[in-house]
């Protein structure tokens, strides 16, 4: 039987998902839990891998397990019931055998945000990045346009990416500010939708964009390296702690 898992966790604490031999992974997790139950090895596909430090509201992956052994809320119950705490399957059902996380994946969407003040709030330390410097939002929200469409993103990807295709197509980017009483500052949210991402292509278009609102990096920049696919033309991977994966479009 085939079991979808809606997934959330604080990804502070966890080196991504993928498993790693030594290292503290979602995947890792994940698969030792469900295998201790389930009595034998199993293999739990995600949706794609979050980086080091990345968090998600809405991470997507599925298990296939005997048929009959568990109904989805007795497996979710038992998975949360031996998951250490920053790590929740929020949801559990059914799904077609041929339900693949990854590859019947459509697009996602994911958030980052930033505290834009001079002293960085410690309830927000593990959910945003800091930015002490101004950052001007109307000239970050003329800039996010110009990511918008189809494009080869390698200049915005890790040089070590093992995808096939380097083209995806982003489909929505948006800028919001807001000022956040608990933080006692302004939050800068970004809302970032692709039909799919490469290795730090969402944080490598941050860093650049940081640096729009900076003030060091203009529109014709961003248009270059998107052409010629120059990783010098871009701006630092912005910090993981910032990034959220929201959701995954099936």
């Amino acid at each position: 039987m085939n079991f979808r898992l809606l997934l959330q966790y604080d990804g502070t604490d966890f080196h991504g998902w993928q498993v790693q031999e030594n290292d503290r992974t979602i995947q890792g997790e994940l698969e030792r839990v469900i295998g201790m139950l389930a009595g034998g090895e199993v293999s739990v596909t995600g949706s794609g891998r979050t980086d080091a430090g990345v968090h998600a509201e809405g991470q997507v992956a599925n298990v296939h397990l005997p048929d009959g052994k568990f109904s989805p809320e007795k497996l979710r119950a038992a998975i949360n019931g031996n998951l250490w705490r920053d790590i929740r399957v929020m949801k559990c059902e059914a799904a077609p055998d041929d339900f693949h996380a990854r590859f019947s994946a459509k697009g996602k969407t994911y958030l980052y945000r930033v505290v834009n003040a001079p002293v960085m709030s410690p309830f927000w330390r593990r959910y945003a990045a800091h930015e002490p410097k101004p950052l001007d939002v109307a000239r970050m929200t003329d800039a996010a346009r110009l990511f918008l469409g189809e494009h080869d993103w390698t200049a915005f990807s890790s040089a070590r990416s093992d995808a096939d295709s380097r083209v995806r197509t982003i489909t929505e980017f948006t800028v919001h500010s807001r000022w956040d009483e608990r933080a006692q500052a302004t939050i800068i949210e970004f809302r970032i939708s692709a039909t799919g991402f490469l290795r730090y292509m969402v944080r490598s278009i941050m860093g650049t964009l940081l640096d729009v609102g900076r003030g060091e990096t203009d529109g014709d920049t961003i248009q270059k390296a998107i052409i010629t696919g120059d990783r010098r033309l871009t701006g630092k991977t912005a910090p993981a702690q910032g990034l959220t994966l929201l959701r995954v479009e099936y």
